[in-house]
């Protein structure tokens, strides 16, 4: 018999979200190891995009309740910030054909990250295939740094292929990867 993990899933609203999101800023700057501050900085973005349509988050909670891991993204449209950049990059590389394919109807996957002590336990697949459950679009689309990484082996995994590759967005000096898959995930 095995034991049951030591995490639970659960689906927040955004006022659920809201009310944990320091406590969900410091997940992300830990589980992408940003410096101290980027927390400050993101709150506000977060925020906004708890108010787009179709916006839904999925956490993993430890035994006493705290944020061990969280997943969120919504529609995305033009006139959105990550839709416009990948969609002037990949028209350059791919053309108008690709862009309407894999930019017609999508979920942007914003958000996926586990405190690093809590890797390794299949919490990012279980929160990434709970986020997209019943997701009504027809496609998923996500950016990560490029370069081998946990992320990485879990998208390819779960069946994400390359729809962009050493993507440069504004603001950013990394090489970004954009990655899709049609949904459902099986």
């Amino acid at each position: 018999m095995t034991a049951a993990p030591a995490w639970r899933l659960v689906e927040l609203s955004a006022r659920e979200l809201n009310a944990r999101l320091g406590e969900a800023l410091e997940l992300y700057v830990s589980a992408m190891n940003y410096p101290p501050g980027t927390a400050e900085q993101r709150a506000p973005m977060w925020l906004a995009h708890m108010l787009r349509d179709g916006w839904r988050c999925v956490v993993a909670l430890g035994d006493e309740d705290e944020l061990i891991g969280i997943g969120y993204g919504y529609r995305g449209a033009v006139g959105q910030w990550w839709h416009e950049q990948v969609r002037q990059g990949l028209t350059m590389v791919a053309g108008l054909d690709a862009v309407e394919e894999w930019m017609r109807d999508y979920f942007e996957l914003t958000e996926l990250h586990v405190l690093p002590g809590a890797q390794g336990r299949g919490i990012g697949e279980q929160l990434l295939r709970s986020l997209l459950a019943g997701v009504p679009n027809s496609r998923v689309l996500l950016s990560t740094p490029e370069g081998p990484s946990k992320a990485w082996r879990l998208y390819r995994r779960v069946g994400f292929a390359d729809v962009l590759r050493h993507y440069q967005f504004t603001g950013d000096p990394r090489p970004f990867a954009v990655l899709g898959r049609t949904l459902p995930v099986d």
